[in-house]
């Protein structure tokens, strides 16, 4: 992380910025999102001179929650007003980003398609030099493994990419026109150069014959030398070939990993659609369940209710049944005073009977007493 900040201070400069909510495709269904920032971040674009390429980073404090190079197969897609995503084939992940406004995702949009174009052409003029620098180097191999001298004696350093030439100091005398290329000595210009240097006639011709001899010997040697680097060059090519068919299978894979990204993407509209739909799904059931929660409310209400009539049927239940038994107590005392009534009554009857009876025989009594006192009044009278 700090390799990270420390590359960003000294070579990436932040081109744009923008604070969004930061989501990642779920690795495991790919079809949800989820957030890897807990609330809007600063989004950034950079530009790395050093490599010449752009790329979005973002850090929620020490973490880089976002790293992802721009490349000319990128596309940034809208999905929504304020939500869009690209997909990175080198994080093997799709990137969403949330704004707070239309304004924001537009500007954000419109970067990406300006740097995204940028990339493209930095690639095709590195390709194109990458073209113009392995055509001399095929066509060239065996004149860059000659070593070019300025003076007798000292070799001029090569290029690194170079092969070295087995050529020594001994063979070469400082000129151009003794380059020797392979499998073709010179002996005519070999010979004819000590012409140019004559020695003096004091030197013998035995002491030339064997110079030349050594010198014949010494191109020999130089030629083998030039042949086995002529071969170890197409060997090289040979893989220069192998590796430019692996990237180019590798380019291919990660094209067909990008349409596979994109198929992924345009479904990714049908997915949020059917998302929306859910959503509103969800919120009908919703209500539905709050309604049902209040009618499960309103009968709890109304269980309770009905335990409290439960409670008090039961209790009038129980006095019902004591009012029932003192009712047939009452009952019996009530036969009983019945019986007594008419027993006492007929009592009564019998004893107004007797009453009448005594009254009328009173009554005779009383009239035959009265008869009987007329009488004897009359008798009073009379005497």
């Amino acid at each position: 992380m700090l390799e990270m900040r420390q590359q960003c201070r000294n070579s990436e400069q932040p081109i744009f910025s923008s604070r969004a909510h930061v989501f990642q495709i779920d690795p495991n269904t790919k079809k949800n999102w989820v957030p890897t920032s807990k609330h809007a971040v600063t989004v950034s674009y950079f530009f790395d001179s050093t490599r010449n390429v752009y790329r979005i980073i973002s850090l929620e404090g020490s973490k880089a929650i976002i790293n992802s190079t721009i490349t000319p197969n990128m596309t940034f897609t809208k999905t929504s007003q304020k939500f869009g995503q690209w997909a990175d084939s080198r994080a093997n992940t799709v990137y969403g980003l949330g704004f707070s406004s239309e304004s924001h995702l537009s500007k954000f949009a419109e970067k990406f398609a300006e740097f995204k174009e940028a990339a493209r052409l930095a690639k095709e003029r590195s390709q194109e030099k990458t073209e113009l620098t392995s055509t001399p180097s095929q066509g060239g191999a065996v004149k860059r493994n000659v070593l070019s001298v300025d003076k007798p004696g000292k070799k001029k350093e090569s290029a690194p990419g170079d092969l070295q030439s087995p050529l020594t100091s001994e063979s070469i005398n400082g000129t151009d026109e003794n380059r020797v290329t392979p499998n073709t000595p010179k002996h005519s210009e070999a010979r004819a150069e000590p012409s140019q240097n004559a020695l003096p006639f004091s030197h013998s011709s035995s002491s030339i014959n064997k110079h030349w001899e050594a010198e014949l010997a010494a191109l020999k040697g130089n030629n083998a030398k030039l042949t086995a680097a002529l071969l170890e060059s197409t060997a090289n090519v040979k893989q220069w070939k192998q590796q430019l068919g692996a990237y180019q299978e590798e380019a291919e894979r990660l094209h067909k990993r990008v349409t596979e990204l994109e198929c992924v993407s345009g479904q990714t509209t049908a997915i949020k659609s059917q998302k929306t739909e859910l959503n509103r799904t969800i919120e009908e059931l919703e209500l539905a369940l709050k309604a049902k929660e209040e009618e499960l409310e309103r009968l709890k209400a109304e269980v309770e209710s009905a335990n409290e009539f439960r409670f008090q049927k039961d209790t009038l239940t129980q006095k019902l049944k004591e009012t029932e038994s003192r009712n047939q107590t009452l009952e019996a005392q009530l036969s009983d005073l019945e019986q007594r009534l008419e027993s006492s009554q007929l009592e009564r009857d019998t004893y107004r009977n007797n009453l009448c009876s005594l009254l009328e025989l009173l009554d005779s009594k009383i009239f035959e007493l009265t008869e009987l006192r007329d009488m004897l009044a009359k008798l009073m009278e009379g005497s």
